[in-house]
């Protein structure tokens, strides 16, 4: 497995950056500041982000930020694109001053999503000091979290990030919406580090470029204060709470501003993979997580 350790931000894309300091500061928890050359850093750990919201006509999901350990981590894994013919493209000064990286490496899976490899992440050493009294969230050699993104090429994605990023399986879904549908699959993947998957990849494709992120906090009374926020901001649920079946995570979820989901919850397994055996799961959850709220909503909304 190459040596991907962890999701360490991602890109998103609004016109009103306004609307996602309200979002980040009073629903989430986290803290913001301007961006080098613009834009705005949402902070939910010692490092200066974890999110970065750039302005742009269109709201949407532009990138996924990955982590490697070190110099010589990031050019063998530029080697084995170079090699396997996949096009990628250096960061520029800009960029990787933005990100807080001493490198960048730009390049697009199959289905054309964006991915920005980088090594040596900048640190200010400051702490976290969350506008909700959110103590933590769980990060450090985890990442952020997750992320699913739409992959309707599928086979070829799953081939791109198995054999040249050097993701695993760590479960599968095939989604059916009726019990003689053909099924949509939904492939679940980690990297080197215990979070029960970094990434997920889903056969179809989705407007936002993003299903869903996810953070995760340390209980379930957390989950519980956050969930009274969204309700007092208004904030439309996605799913009512609830409990996946896979990584046993306890959590909701609720539209950003960038319009796709964000899910929070807390006590996410984390996994010792040499012990552990790739399995396909049936069903969603254990309990809870209604989505049709969410389908509900975005009803109503196009009503009005």
């Amino acid at each position: 497995m190459t040596d991907i350790r962890s999701l360490s931000y991602f890109v998103a894309q609004i016109e009103n950056l306004d609307a996602w300091r309200q979002y980040a500061e009073d629903v989430l928890g986290m803290m913001t500041s301007p961006a080098p050359g613009g834009g705005l850093y949402l902070k939910m750990d010692e490092r200066p982000f974890r999110m970065l919201i750039v302005e742009g006509p269109q709201a949407c999901y532009l990138a996924s930020g990955w982590e490697l350990s070190g110099e010589r981590a990031f050019e063998a894994l530029l080697a084995r694109l170079a090699k396997a013919d996949v096009p990628y493209e250096l960061g520029d000064a800009v960029i990787c001053e933005q990100r807080g990286v001493q490198a960048l490496a730009i390049v697009r899976d199959p289905a054309g999503n964006r991915h920005e490899l980088t090594w040596g992440h900048r640190s200010d050493c400051q702490p976290f000091v969350s506008p909700q009294g959110v103590p933590r969230f769980l990060t450090g050699d985890m990442g952020l979290g997750h992320t699913v993104l739409p992959a309707p090429r599928f086979d070829e994605c799953r081939a791109f990030y198995r054999d040249l990023l050097g993701f695993e399986v760590s479960d599968v879904f095939n989604f059916r919406a009726a019990p003689d549908a053909p099924p949509v699959r939904i492939h679940f993947l980690h990297c080197a580090n215990p979070r029960h998957h970094s990434l997920a990849i889903a056969e179809y494709d989705v407007p936002s470029k993003c299903v869903h992120v996810m953070v995760e906090v340390e209980n379930m009374t957390e989950v519980g204060r956050a969930l009274d926020r969204v309700t007092a901001h208004g904030v439309p649920l996605s799913a009512t709470l609830g409990q996946h079946l896979n990584d046993r995570m306890t959590s909701f979820y609720v539209k950003t501003p960038s319009g796709f989901d964000l899910e929070y919850g807390c006590g996410g397994l984390q996994v010792d993979w040499d012990e552990h055996s790739a399995f396909e799961f049936t069903r969603v959850s254990l309990w809870g997580h209604d989505f049709s709220v969410g389908r509900q909503a975005a009803a109503q909304g196009e009503v009005q």
